[in-house]
């Protein structure tokens, strides 16, 4: 494993990330792919075995039960201090004040709710969902000092919104001596790369690191291009994302992985690893293999010409995810 720090602070993080979306209570009604907590035991030993530090779930996953089931998992397999925990607020948990957004109220009251179900005095990276128009920005960045003074949060980051929303954000908690954020998680992958055109040369400025979501486009640059998955099949989310138009990106992947002879899955996470704004992507794992392929991806090195393959059949398109 490679550890990076978090960005101008001195937290190391694994430089790659267990993504624990799909770990949920079947109950609370998530989607067919999640695994229970019994079938997401093996991907927690085999995190602690490879030295997968940062963990990341949301308020919000499997109705709050993602939560609990990473809480417990830490108790279970490793210890506190030997994680990172990142959650998220901001997405609706339910209906009425509090429920949803990034006014005080909503922050106040669910980070004490992500706190309960973690089980954990405190959460080392506390990540706002989305940009909120409706909450004003100095209202938010407060919260998210306060709770921080507080001793429940850590650090903050924050995910998916446009390049100058989050400078806007930044620049009011610099004017104001607030707590300031150190990490964006924002989708990039091969078949997403439109915040290099404003979102990287900010991070890179402001000395914030990216831990990128969906960094193997759900699984499509780890197959050859119209191979189906359980997920594949079964997450109408997911699939406004992608269209024909990436089947050139899908193919020059798995021409350079049949070439050097490993996954798919390790070139197209070599290449969102050279980034240098990048600590670690995000892997949203349903098999020990998973994780065994995306630590491996660390040991690949493009070269230039690869990289030039790679990113020839890209076309602009709209940023999704917002």
């Amino acid at each position: 494993m490679e550890y990076a720090t978090l960005g101008t602070t001195d937290l190391q993080v694994s430089r790659i990330a267990l993504g624990c979306m799909g770990y949920a209570d079947p109950a609370h009604g998530v989607n067919p792919w999640a695994l229970d907590e019994r079938a997401a035991a093996p991907l927690f030993r085999r995190a602690v075995e490879l030295g997968i530090t940062l963990w990341d779930t949301a308020n919000v996953y499997g109705g709050g039960t993602s939560e609990e089931i990473v809480g417990r998992a830490v108790r279970k397999y490793t210890r506190r201090e030997d994680v990172v925990i990142a959650t998220k607020v901001g997405l609706p948990t339910h209906q009425g004040p509090g429920g949803s957004g990034l006014s005080r109220k909503a922050i106040t009251t669910q980070v004490d709710a992500s706190l309960a179900r973690l089980g954990t005095d405190y959460i080392d990276l506390y990540q706002i969902h989305r940009f909120d128009p409706g909450t004003p920005i100095e209202e938010t960045m407060e919260a998210l000092h306060d709770v921080v003074a507080a001793g429940k949060v850590r650090y903050i980051g924050a995910s998916s919104m446009w390049a100058w929303q989050f400078a806007t954000m930044q620049h009011t908690a610099e004017r104001q001596d607030l707590t300031r954020f150190v990490s964006m998680q924002n989708q990039y992958s091969l078949v997403q790369r439109e915040d290099e055109r404003e979102m990287f040369p900010l991070l890179a400025d402001q000395g914030v690191s990216s831990l990128p979501w969906c960094p193997l486009a759900k699984g499509r640059l780890a197959r050859p291009y119209g191979e189906v998955t359980g997920r594949s099949a079964s997450d109408p989310i997911g699939e406004r994302f992608f269209a024909d138009v990436d089947r050139p990106i899908v193919d020059a992947v798995r021409h350079i992985a049949v070439r050097r002879a490993v996954p798919m899955a390790r070139v197209a996470l070599a290449w969102v690893l050279a980034n240098p704004s990048v600590a670690a992507p995000v892997i949203g794992a349903t098999s020990p293999a998973h994780l065994d392929d995306a630590v491996a991806a660390l040991g690949v090195r493009l070269d230039r010409g690869e990289m030039d393959e790679l990113e020839s059949g890209y076309t602009p398109r709209q940023p999704t995810g917002f």
